[in-house]
């Protein structure tokens, strides 16, 4: 099994709309593949609950059950960097400070993307352009895990390849 990591700040809102996205797909195509999200501040989501009504609202618009999102914001850890195959934060600007204050020397092995937070787009806009994204990530991560019939190499090494 090969693993995405998508990174935003409170791990309430984008993060898990990307890893529901990304798992719900990747289960019905039965990929060897998994997304799994955290935050680089969490804090800043304390007492808000277990995930953002905007994400819920989007994926029970989507039919994407919330089983495909972990259950609640989950703080960053080495040990997650160290896991991930791949791993995205969805905020250039807002999360590569984060990313070189806390993890330094991952600041530049991870990739960024431009999904603005809510204080900056509405879900209406920042979502789709979300899932856009997350799919097509999800088409060549699936490209990258499942070599051909010719092709035995492993599926790390095709994983790193597409990095």
């Amino acid at each position: 099994m090969h693993h995405v990591l998508f990174l935003c700040s409170g791990n309430f809102y984008r993060s898990r709309f990307a890893e529901a996205v990304f798992n719900h797909h990747a289960t019905r195509r039965d990929l060897p593949l998994r997304a799994f999200s955290r935050g680089l501040a969490t804090y800043l989501v304390d007492g808000e609950g277990p995930i953002s009504p905007h994400t819920r609202a989007a994926l029970a618009a989507r039919r994407i059950e919330l089983h495909h999102t972990g259950a609640h914001p989950r703080t960053l850890q080495r040990a997650d960097l160290e896991q991930a195959h791949r791993t995205i934060a969805l905020k250039e600007a807002e999360h590569r400070p984060l990313m070189r204050q806390l993890f330094p020397a991952w600041e530049n092995r991870i990739e960024y993307w431009t999904i603005h937070d809510i204080d900056a787009a509405s879900p209406a806009t920042a979502l789709p352009l979300l899932e856009t994204l997350v799919l097509s990530l999800l088409h060549q991560c699936a490209g990258a895990a499942l070599p051909s019939a010719g092709d035995r190499t492993s599926t790390g090494a095709a994983i790193s390849a597409a990095k």
